[in-house]
Formats: C-alpha cells, structure tokens, sequence
C-alpha cells in the first residue's frame, strides 16, 4: 500500500509538472504570436468599421525612388506616377474594400500625384488632400516636426466611419515604425488620448 502511494504521488507531480510545462508553452506562443495574420484578415477589415481606427495606405505601385530633380507639386509630368500595374492595384484595393463591406470612407491624401492617383482609383468617395500627408523623403529634417503634427490632427478627427490615409513610406514609417510595401495598409487604432497603435497590416500585391 505504501508503495502504491508513493507511485501514486510520483504520477501527481509528474502530471502537475507536464501541465504546467504546457502551460508555460502556450503562453510563451501566444505573447509571441502577431496579433493578426493572412488567415483573420477580415478581423482587420471589421475594425476599419469599428471607430477609432485609421487605414494608412502607401500608394500603389510607382517604379523608382523618391523624384525627379525637377519635381513640381501639381505638375503630374515632373513627378514619379504610378505605372499600369499601379493603377490596376489600386482598383483592386478599392475592390477589397467594398468586398469588405466598405463601400465609402473619408479619404485624405498627399499632394504628390501617385498618391492622388491612388485615392481616386479605390472609387470611396470624395479625395480631399492634406499637405501633412506630403512626402519629406528630400527633407528628412522635417519626419518629426510633421510626424508630430500629424498626430496632432489625427487626435482631432471623427473616426465614426472608414478613414483612409494615401501617403508615402517614409511618413507611414515615422508614425508607425512599420515599413509598408507599395499598396500596404497599415491598420491604427487612435486612443482618445490620441495615441496611436498599429492593430495589423493588409498586403495587397
């Protein structure tokens, strides 16, 4: 009987040991995992019509780097535009959308004509443009002072409907951190305190 016993005892704690080693495991896994992958996207396309949260998109594809020594605001031919696999990808993440069940949103966008570009192709509505969404890839000087602002008008915004961002890399990075490919969302959530956090991103290509 008393061997018995210490057998039993032993099977106790080696069970007690095997779960609390499991359980050690998962949590380990979980504080790891992303909090959204390919497979839940349509979670990240929820929150867009949630409140409180924002879709940075840097604009679709547009071959080359940063622009042409001659670059002039508002003059298309001087700048760096997208190309037809850039026009047809932004179609399609407007498509995206609406296969989402977001039909319209507020859309603001740079100035630069890629951007402009990008925003009317997705068909959500009136494109209003907003120089603190202007690339400062030529005046890296001004990535925090702008970034800063930014925040600033971000904090002031309703964001009871779908709102989307068209800009660049540069200035989706300085907010967030995240480095977005051409035609990348990156979704925020805004506190009430204005503070941003990045809930996942969408790949579009």
């Amino acid at each position: 009987m008393k061997h018995i016993l210490q057998r039993t005892k032993r099977g106790f704690w080696t069970t007690l040991q095997v779960q609390l080693a499991l359980t050690i495991s998962l949590v380990c896994i979980c504080a790891n995992a992303p909090a959204f992958s390919a497979d839940n996207e349509s979670v990240l396309w929820n929150v867009l019509t949630s409140g409180g949260h924002v879709a940075l998109l840097r604009h679709a594809v547009a071959p080359g780097t940063g622009d042409p020594s001659e670059f002039r605001l508002g003059d298309c031919a001087t700048q760096r535009n997208l190309s037809d696999e850039g026009r047809y990808q932004a179609g399609r993440i407007g498509a995206r959308f609406r296969e989402n069940s977001i039909f319209e949103a507020r859309i603001f966008s740079s100035q630069w004509c890629r951007c402009l570009d990008t925003a009317k192709l997705l068909g959500l509505g009136q494109v209003e443009e907003l120089s603190l969404l202007n690339s400062f890839f030529r005046q890296y000087e001004r990535r925090d002072s702008q970034t800063s602002l930014l925040r600033e008008w971000l904090k002031k915004q309703n964001l009871d409907r779908p709102f989307v961002l068209v800009t660049h890399q540069v200035n989706i990075t300085a907010l967030t951190g995240i480095y977005p490919e051409s035609g990348e969302l990156v979704v925020v959530h805004r506190s009430d305190t204005g503070d941003i956090k990045v809930v996942g991103t969408i790949k579009t290509r």
